[in-house]
C-alpha cells in the first residue's frame, strides 16, 4: 500500500508548532448577504494576532485584491512583515475545508495530502477551491499525495498520536453525501493511509444551522493528546440539546489509540445567533490553535467568559484571545473554518 502513512507521515495535532497559517482573503459577498462590509475587518483582527506568532499566507484573487487586503491589514495594525500574499483565485475563503491537509514524518519533513473538494456536496462553484492544494504544493516545493476521496478539514480533528474525531452525519449520511460509494471501513482506511490514523472516533450529529451537515469542529475538539472538549447545550428546548448530549455520552465511553479512556471537558454553547430569520452555527468549539495563542469566537454573550476561562484552563500554555464573530458566522463558519495550519519542519 502506498501513501503518506506507509512512508512514515502522520497529520500533526493543531497545537504542534506551525510554520504558517493559511487564509484566503474574503471576496464572495454572497457568503455574507447584506453584511459583507465588516468581514475584512474581522479577518484583519485574526491576522493581527496570528502575525505576532507565525507567518500568515493569504491567498488573493489578483494584485489589486492583494493591495486592498494590505491596506486593511495596515490600518488594523498588522505586522505586515509576517504576511505573505499569494496569487491563487478561490471560489470561497473557507480554507479549513478546501486547503491542503499537511502531514509530517518522524524526520521532520512536511508534505501535503490532497483530498477532493466538491463544495460540501452542495454548491456548484468549487473547482477553483479544489485546486488550492496543488497550488500550495507547487508554491512550497512539497511532495503531495492525491486521493479521489472527498474530505474537508472541518469534518475531522486529530490528536497527532493516531486518533481522529469525526461525525456520522457528515461522512456517512446520504444527505450531502461526500463519498456515496464508500462505507465506514473505506473511510477509516483512507484516514489510516493518508493521515496516519490508527483509531477513528465517530460522533453522531452536528449543530443546528451548520451548512456542512455535521462538521466536528463545531462540536468537539482535541485540546491535548488525551483530552477532548465537547460543546453542550443546557436549554432543553434548543434543537442542539439532544444531539450534543448524545455526543457527550459517546465521548465518555470512548478510548484513545492506546485504549485509555478520553478525558472529556465541556464547553458551553452561546445563545442562538439569528440573522434575517436564519439560525447560524455559532459555537465556541470553532477555535483555532496557533503558536502560543488560541483564537476563540465570541458572540457578545454571557457564556463568552465561561468559554474563554474553559480554554484557559485546558490550554494553560497558550494565550486565549476572543474574536467577535457575530458578523463572521453569517457565512456559516467561524475562525477554525477560515484557517489551515502548516506544520513547522524539523
Amino acid at each position: 500500500m502506498s501513501g503518506p502513512a506507509p512512508a512514515g507521515f502522520r497529520m500533526p495535532a493543531e497545537w504542534a508548532p506551525h510554520e504558517a497559517t493559511w487564509l484566503a482573503w474574503p471576496h464572495e459577498k454572497t457568503d455574507w448577504p447584506g453584511k459583507f462590509a465588516p468581514i475584512p475587518w474581522v479577518y484583519a483582527e485574526i491576522v493581527r494576532h496570528l502575525a505576532r506568532v507565525e507567518r500568515v499566507r493569504i491567498l488573493t484573487e489578483d494584485r489589486e485584491h492583494a493591495e486592498k487586503a494590505r491596506r486593511v491589514l495596515a490600518k488594523a495594525g498588522v505586522e505586515l512583515e509576517a504576511v505573505e500574499f499569494l496569487p491563487c483565485p478561490t471560489d470561497r475563503g473557507w480554507l479549513r475545508d478546501s486547503g491542503p491537509l499537511f502531514v509530517k514524518n518522524t524526520q521532520g519533513r512536511v508534505a501535503i495530502t490532497n483530498w477532493r473538494f466538491n463544495g460540501w456536496a452542495k454548491y456548484a462553484n468549487w473547482r477553483r477551491d479544489n485546486r488550492i492544494p496543488d497550488f500550495a504544493a507547487r508554491r512550497l516545493g512539497m511532495p503531495q499525495w492525491k486521493t479521489d476521496v472527498v474530505l474537508e478539514g472541518g469534518s475531522i480533528d486529530v490528536n497527532g498520536q493516531g486518533c481522529l474525531l469525526t461525525t456520522e452525519e457528515c461522512l456517512l449520511s446520504p444527505v450531502q453525501a461526500r463519498n456515496p460509494s464508500l462505507a465506514r471501513d473505506d473511510i477509516e482506511q483512507a484516514f489510516a493511509r493518508y493521515l496516519g490514523v490508527t483509531k477513528t472516533l465517530w460522533l453522531s450529529n452536528g449543530i443546528a444551522g451548520d451548512d456542512t451537515h455535521g462538521h466536528v469542529d463545531d462540536i468537539a475538539r482535541f485540546v491535548n493528546p488525551t483530552t477532548v472538549v465537547a460543546a453542550v447545550e443546557t436549554e432543553r428546548s434548543d434543537p442542539n440539546f439532544e444531539p450534543l448530549r448524545e455526543n457527550l455520552r459517546l465521548l465518555r465511553q470512548m478510548t484513545d489509540q492506546n485504549g485509555q479512556p478520553l478525558r472529556v471537558a465541556t464547553l458551553p454553547m452561546p445563545e442562538p445567533v439569528w440573522f434575517n430569520g436564519q439560525r447560524l452555527p455559532a459555537s465556541y468549539a470553532n477555535f483555532y490553535v496557533a503558536n502560543g495563542v488560541v483564537l476563540m469566537p465570541t458572540f457578545n454573550d454571557p457564556a463568552d467568559r465561561i468559554a474563554l476561562a474553559t480554554l484557559e484552563r485546558l490550554m494553560p500554555d497558550r494565550r486565549i484571545v476572543g474574536i467577535y464573530c457575530r458578523d463572521l458566522v453569517l457565512g456559516l463558519g467561524a475562525i477554525h473554518c477560515l484557517t489551515q495550519q502548516e506544520p513547522a519542519a524539523g
